[in-house]
This record gives C-alpha cells, structure tokens and sequence, in this order.
C-alpha cells in the first residue's frame, strides 16, 4: 500500500462513516449535537480562508453569518422566496459586505485589522438591535423573527424545514465537504500560494510581483459568502434568530479560538479543533451558563494558552505526526508482507 491510497482509503472510511452514522444514532439529541459540530467545523473552515491562508487575525465573522441568516428569513417571511434562493441571495450580500470591509481593513496588520472587523460587527448588531424596519425589511429590533414551522410531522424542501434532524444532517455535512474540498484546492491553487506567501513575507511576496491586497480581498469574499451560507442553515434550523444569536462577537471570538487551536492555515486544524472544543463549550453552557456566563470562552483561552505555549502550530500538527508514522508502519508492512 502507496501513502497516496493509504489516504485516499481512510479518507474514504472517514466519509462512510460520516454518511453512515444516522442510520446508528437514532437519538435527535446526538444527531444535534453532531449537526453542531459540522456547522462549526464549516464555519471555522471558511474562516480559515482569511485568518488562515491570509494570516491576518478577524474578529468579526459573525457579521457574515447574521448576514445569511436576515437575509433568507426575510426574503421568505416577507414574499416567499425560497430559503434556498434566499442562501445564495444572502451569500452575495455577505461577499459585498465582506469587499467593503476587506477593501480598507486588509491594509491593516496585527491588532488593528482584528480590532477594525470587531467595531464592524459591534455596529450592526447595534444597529439591527435598534430598528424595527431597515427599509422595506422588516426586521424586528431585539425581538427578533420567527419561522413560523410547517404543522406536525410535515416537511418541504423548498420551505428547508425537516420533521427529522437527518436531513439537516447530510445538508451539513455535505456543506462541510464540500468547503473542505474547495480549501484544499484553494491551498494548492495559485490564489493559494499567494495568500500564503503574502501571509507570511507581505514585501517579499510583493516584490515577487504579488498583489497581496487583492489576493487577501479575494479571499475575504469568499469566505464572507460561504459563512454566509452557515447563518442561513442555522435559522433555517432553529427557525428563530435575532441580534444576540447571530451577530455577537462570542462566535467570531469562538471561531477564532478553534481555528487556532485546532491549527491556523491548516486543512484539518479547524475540522480537528470544533469535533474537539465544541463538546467542550456545550457542556460549559449547559452546566455552567447560569452560574458562570460565558465559562465557554474563559474555557477556549484556558486550551489555546496550553496549546500555544507546546503546540504552536496547533493540535492538528502532533495529529498528523501521529497519522504519518501509522501510515509509514502499515505501508511497510504491507511492503514486507507483498515480499
């Protein structure tokens, strides 16, 4: 066996098994906990794609993710509109956000770009907690808006509204791929290689001919569009949102935390950290939320200091150490066996 189909093998058991799992976990409570899991792996990934590949440090993601959910809500509470028109709808909407915050911010380093998408998302949700219409749009202020859900056991595709978690289910995971693949072509592409190099060496990136502004721009907007996505699942789920569920720092500060304990600018690092801290943070909310607010995110610092006082790079790195030195055993004993 070749490390190459030793990958291509435990990828492939890895998604059986991902694919399989409804048909064992008949529970709605491990099925949500799991749908969990793979919202936040995919919005740490597409997080990734800025504060990964970019290397630049954003705080304010969550702004994407209230984007996507307002937008699909509204275009279906108001006219009707398909939720799955109203995703992609919403999408558009966060990358041209995302251009307008990117466009002036990215010229920014260090604390000043991360301090820069913090005001931003601070100021839409004051803004959104503060009126009841923006325009034609409804939106509720404080209260919020409301799905109104499709009567007992009934479902429709169109209205993205499930009886059973199954659906939500593959619909997740199948967005989870689906980032996981297009950040691992993103990686070996040359927007990819760019974005690393302008990450790492700005200047020397630069005089290599690197537009490194337009290239972190690119970047930004398509990772606003694609958190976008997330925010409309996640109404569409618990068909209820308004300002302190969707546009909080908490989940930008939570994404950020898992993409750098799992590894920052990995493939696997922010797919590793949220199947790792998510259970972590639910059951500090469940447990310790009404003692101890906001014990998850005291929680994440307390394991990103650990993590970068002897793992660095992330828990992905020993992770994939450990992986390398399984995958050279069994190739060569596989390799001594055909002999």
């Amino acid at each position: 066996m070749t490390p190459q189909s030793f990958k291509k093998t435990g990828l492939a058991l890895l998604v059986l098994t991902a694919l399989a799992l409804p048909l064992i976990l008949r529970s709605p409570t491990y099925l949500h906990i799991l749908i969990m899991l793979y919202l936040y792996a995919y919005m740490t990934t597409t997080w990734n794609l800025v504060g990964g590949f970019a290397g630049v440090l954003p705080l304010g993601h969550s702004v994407f993710v209230g984007i996507g959910a307002y937008t699909s809500t509204v275009l279906w509470l108001q006219w009707g509109i398909s939720p799955w028109i109203g995703m992609l709808v919403g999408g558009c909407l966060a990358g041209f956000v995302g251009y307008l915050i990117g466009k002036p911010t990215l010229k920014m380093r260090g604390a000043y770009f991360a301090l820069a998408t913090m005001a931003f998302v601070e100021g839409v949700r004051v803004i959104v907690e503060n009126v009841d219409k923006l325009g034609p749009f409804k939106l509720n202020g404080p209260r919020g808006l409301n799905i109104p859900p499709l009567p007992a056991g009934e479902s429709s595709f169109l209205a993205f509204q499930f009886s059973t978690k199954e659906p939500y289910y593959y619909i997740i995971l199948f967005m989870l791929m689906g980032v996981a693949y297009l950040t691992w072509r993103l990686s070996r592409s040359k927007l990819g290689y760019s974005l690393s190099a302008g990450g790492e060496e700005p200047e020397a990136a630069e005089a290599l001919g690197v537009n490194v502004a337009k290239c972190k721009v690119t970047a930004m907007v398509l990772s606003a569009f694609l958190t976008a996505l997330a925010g409309t699942f996640l109404a569409q789920m618990t068909l209820f949102i308004y300002p302190k569920s969707v546009l909080t720092l908490d989940l930008s500060f939570e994404l950020a935390f898992i993409a750098l304990i799992g590894g920052r600018g990995s493939l696997a690092g922010p797919i590793i950290g949220a199947l790792m801290l998510r259970p972590v943070t639910e059951f500090s909310r469940i447990y310790l939320s009404a003692t101890l607010p906001g014990m998850h995110l005291i929680l994440l610092g307390v394991i990103l200091i650990v993590v970068m006082l002897y793992q660095p790079r992330g828990l992905s790195e020993p992770l994939t150490r450990l992986m390398s030195r399984l995958q050279d055993r069994i190739c060569s004993t596989k390799t001594g066996g055909a002999q």
